[in-house]
């Protein structure tokens, strides 16, 4: 995308088939989103937070959504709990049928930036869980789950909305032994 010119986000779901590499169009999104967590619990696909209106953060606004696919079904399911911190450009992993996000980028029109934070979604009881917070805020990063770690690498401290981009190579490790 060229800011400046026409984007949209797409509610658009589309499946692929890497056993006769084709594709197939399937229901759309809800909510037409990008930027957005994504994780697989139960065979369902739970789409987290994003952005609308654009894919650039400077025109966008963040959204808390969380909406349940069945590609079983090819049914989107009633909308789930909202998350606490809506915010796009997250980090997210899955770890024990629970989506962990984290971080992530805001813009309003007086202040944007980074968050600090880590949630998680359970989706067998549709509630979330506050986490204590990274130590440095970041969006535009990578998570993953190594053991029972959720390892959180690099990312930009400053939402992009800015014009100014300052990345980090900070890592940190989120220990799930304290966690349910």
């Amino acid at each position: 995308m060229i800011p400046g010119r026409r984007n949209q986000s797409v509610s658009r779901v589309d499946e692929y088939d890497p056993a006769t590499n084709t594709w197939r169009e399937r229901s759309p999104m809800p909510t037409a989103r990008n930027h957005a967590a994504v994780g697989v619990v139960g065979g369902k696909i739970y789409v987290i937070g994003g952005r609308v209106g654009s894919v650039f953060m400077s025109s966008a606004v963040d959204v808390p959504a969380v909406e349940e696919y069945d590609p079983a079904t090819d049914q989107w399911g009633a909308p789930k709990s909202r998350m606490p911190t809506a915010r796009s450009a997250t980090a997210y992993a899955v770890y024990k049928n629970r989506i962990y996000v984290a971080g992530g980028e805001f813009s309003l029109p007086q202040l944007s930036g980074a968050f600090k934070s880590l949630e998680a979604y359970d989706p067998a009881t549709d509630n979330w869980t506050v986490l204590p917070y990274m130590p440095t805020p970041r969006h535009g990063f990578a998570g993953g789950v190594i053991g029972n770690r959720l390892y959180l690498i690099s990312g930009d401290v400053q939402s992009a909305g800015t014009g100014i981009e300052v990345s980090t190579p900070e890592a940190d490790a989120f220990e799930f032994d304290s966690e349910k």
